[in-house]
């Protein structure tokens, strides 16, 4: 291990016991802002502390086992020791650097998720809503919190876009990595004669701005309109212009929201995703040019690369990215995503600590 790599883990051990003993003082609790960022840090930092004071015990047992070595009678017993403990070692060291790597401060920001039909016409509006819950069900599992924020519903009751905001911790380090085309080969219910369709959707991901330092609006660059919402909502949605439609002038992005009853509340929530879409478009733009010098295997956020197909025959999910198929569709489909997300994780740590090393 480097030595600038134990001082960094020395330096968080005694942070950890300052934090700890701060902790254990009545005093902290007279400030809820001071105690939720000492708790916040401790959480952060203890499992790395955990794991260090780990490799620090198999480095002992190492020395004590060379220790032993000259004794003829353990020597084949200490060898043995010092084989098994130096793989452990080794794994201990592996998982620290992982844990070191610099977090994402955007790790735990609440972001969009947007679903858009692509190919395929009907099945790829059903599928859509398949993608939707599974989502949804995933981000139940981790006990996220989701807002259905607009839709766009086609006559079969799926959809032609949907955007949902997800918010909780790590949400976004674990989503981050979904945006892109997303296709699906399956029979329709309509279909008479039993052959496979292939249909596709996108997927977007995209960081809520905070408007007041990330994002910036001018007034002149927008174009407001206001019509009928379509699709169900009783008498009043169909007889009132509550619908909004948010034009930005420079880029061309359109933003609609016709879910509320309320005009004032749907454009709110448009402005919202049009400051999304537009964040998200300079992280884009700028990782298109760092793509230029070294193009990120998981982390490009193409929108037109696909990223993923799922085959219902073969109860198949492939991702494309990292060459993973897993044959386990339907649990897939009802949320249970760990597998794909962790070794997109994986996938990306291993870049950032080729990266490192470069």
């Amino acid at each position: 291990m480097k030595q600038s790599m134990r001082k960094r883990l020395e330096e968080l051990s005694d942070r950890l016991k300052e934090i700890d003993l701060m902790l254990a003082e009545s005093s902290v609790f007279s400030n809820i802002d001071d105690f939720r960022k000492l708790s916040c840090e401790r959480s952060e930092i203890a499992p790395v502390v955990e794991k260090f004071s780990e490799l620090v015990s198999i480095e002992n047992y190492i020395s004590e086992a060379y220790e032993m070595i000259s004794d003829p009678e353990l020597k084949n017993l200490a060898e043995e020791e010092i084989k098994s403990n130096k793989q452990i070692l080794e794994k201990l060291e592996s998982a620290l650097h992982i844990l070191l790597l610099p977090k994402d401060p955007n790790d735990d920001r609440s972001f969009f998720l947007e679903i858009r039909a692509g190919t395929g016409g009907d099945e790829s509006t059903l599928f859509s809503a398949d993608l939707l819950r599974m989502y949804i069900r995933y981000a139940e599992r981790k006990g996220w919190k989701t807002d259905l924020i607009s839709e766009s519903l086609s006559d079969f009751g799926g959809y032609k876009e949907v955007i949902i905001r997800i918010d909780g911790r790590s949400a976004y380090a674990n989503l981050r990595f979904e945006s892109g085309g997303h296709r699906v080969q399956r029979v329709p219910d309509t279909e008479t004669q039993g052959r496979i369709h292939t249909s596709a959707c996108t997927v977007a991901v995209m960081l809520e701005a905070d408007t007041v330092s990330d994002i910036v609006i001018n007034n002149n660059d927008i174009r407001i309109d206001t019509f009928r919402a379509s699709g169900a909502g009783g008498q009043h949605i169909n007889k009132t212009d509550s619908a909004v439609r948010i034009t930005h002038l420079p880029t061309g992005i359109v933003v609609e929201c016709q879910d509320d009853r309320s005009q004032h509340r749907n454009k709110e929530k448009a402005m919202r995703v049009l400051a999304a879409r537009l964040k998200d478009k300079e992280i884009r733009d700028l990782q298109n040019k760092e793509a230029a010098e070294r193009k990120s295997l998981v982390g490009s956020g193409d929108r037109s690369e696909r990223i993923r197909t799922y085959n219902y025959p073969q109860s198949r999910v492939t991702d494309h990215r990292i060459n993973l198929t897993l044959y386990k569709l339907s649990q897939i489909m009802d949320g249970d995503m760990d597998e794909i997300i962790e070794s997109l994780l994986a996938e990306y740590q291993a870049e950032q600590l080729a990266n490192i090393s470069l």
